[in-house]
């Protein structure tokens, strides 16, 4: 059976050393296997600090970076290029030294930016975006991590959407420290098939990331999840399963993921149902 995590998203943004040991306690007393960290900047979350409290809790981890405003790795200045490196050089030293094995998100240029391009645009973007991003996968492989890099919907991004135009845009790269992590969010919006389109993510899965269609828990909503499931299993794809969801109660977060209303009644209900659903749909 696959782990079961949750990202702290659920709860709380940013999460920060200082608040690290009440939410880590309260996932683990929750039931989860795994917990998925956010780091929204360099520092909020420190190896000496979190480390500890992963081992007293008995929970895997893994990272997930921010790609909000002022970063990018394709279509901006070279300045805001190099800061975007060493923010992901920072993800990844922060991966290897908690020791989770990845780090994923949609590391392509900030979240909600959008804009037409015609097939040489898109080309020049694809070429920067291997470019740029080929030293940052050079000091993964040195830290033993790996990257996954993220499809968002077309609400959010406009350079990769869909498990096709990944794997076209990041063909040359993919490997041992580089490949997709897939929202089932994003897949019910781009993909005509969540699940063919993990079939055709195959090997270059890296890191799965789960919500109900509507942002809430998995499970009892529109997505088919036995079909998602076995196409998990066809693939091999024996890492987590993360639910990613978002609190209304946070402005910044709640801006940033249109979370304009409670997704259950209360944020540990989310959770809750999340799990109990995933522990049972990987039982049958």
């Amino acid at each position: 059976m696959r782990s079961i995590g949750i990202n702290t998203w659920v709860w709380q943004s940013p999460l920060r050393d200082e608040t690290a040991p009440a939410m880590l306690d309260h996932v683990a007393s929750l039931g989860f296997d795994l917990v998925e960290l956010p780091l929204e900047q360099e520092g909020d979350l420190t190896a000496a600090a979190t480390a500890p409290l992963l081992q007293a809790h008995g929970l895997a981890a893994s990272v997930v970076g921010a790609m909000g405003p002022g970063r990018a790795l394709v279509a901006t200045d070279d300045e805001t290029v190099s800061a975007t490196q060493r923010y992901l050089r920072a993800c990844i030293d922060f991966a290897a030294d908690i020791g989770a094995p990845s780090v994923c998100g949609p590391f392509t240029a900030e979240t909600g930016r959008t804009w037409r391009m015609d097939a040489r645009e898109r080309a020049a973007v694809i070429h920067e975006l291997r470019e740029r991003l080929a030293p940052v996968l050079e000091h993964a492989a040195e830290r033993g991590v790996s990257i996954g890099i993220e499809p968002l919907n077309r609400y959010e991004t406009s350079i990769i959407t869909t498990v096709e135009q990944a794997l076209d845009a990041l063909e040359p790269l993919l490997g041992e420290h580089l490949g997709l992590a897939l929202d089932t969010y994003h897949l019910g919006i781009e993909e005509r098939s969540s699940a063919d389109a993990i079939r055709a993510a195959g090997d270059a899965l890296a890191h799965v990331q789960v919500c109900g269609n509507d942002r809430g828990a998995p499970g009892g909503d529109q997505t088919d999840w036995p079909g998602i499931r076995d196409a998990l299993d066809e693939v091999g794809y024996r890492g987590p399963l993360v639910i990613e969801s978002f609190t209304a109660e946070n402005a910044s977060i709640a801006v940033a993921a249109s979370i304009w209303r409670p997704l259950a009644a209360t944020q540990d209900d989310l959770a809750r149902d999340g799990l109990a659903f995933l522990r049972e749909l990987e039982r049958t």
